[in-house]
């Protein structure tokens, strides 16, 4: 196999921050956030905004955005009509 051609796996913990929920994985994705995990030692983090503990098709619960603006929007553009 050729050298330096594979990417550098690390561990990574993932953090939902609408559900306050983390996960720890290997991953190829450079953050300069770290974090303490349960087993005490730090990890670099990244904080995403939905994974299988908040997404409606995971969760079965319907999750409430802030649609105002598309409401609006839409009614603007067809009310004239």
């Amino acid at each position: 196999m050729k050298a330096d051609i594979h990417p550098n796996y690390r561990d990574v913990v993932f953090y939902d921050t609408s559900s306050e929920f983390k996960f720890l994985t290997k991953s190829t994705i450079e953050t300069e956030e770290t974090i303490t995990w349960e087993d005490g030692q730090e990890y670099p983090v990244y904080k995403i905004e939905v994974s299988s503990q908040s997404h409606p098709f995971y969760t079965g619960k319907k999750m409430l955005l802030d649609t105002a603006g598309r409401v609006e929007k839409f009614n603007r553009r067809y009310a004239k009509k």
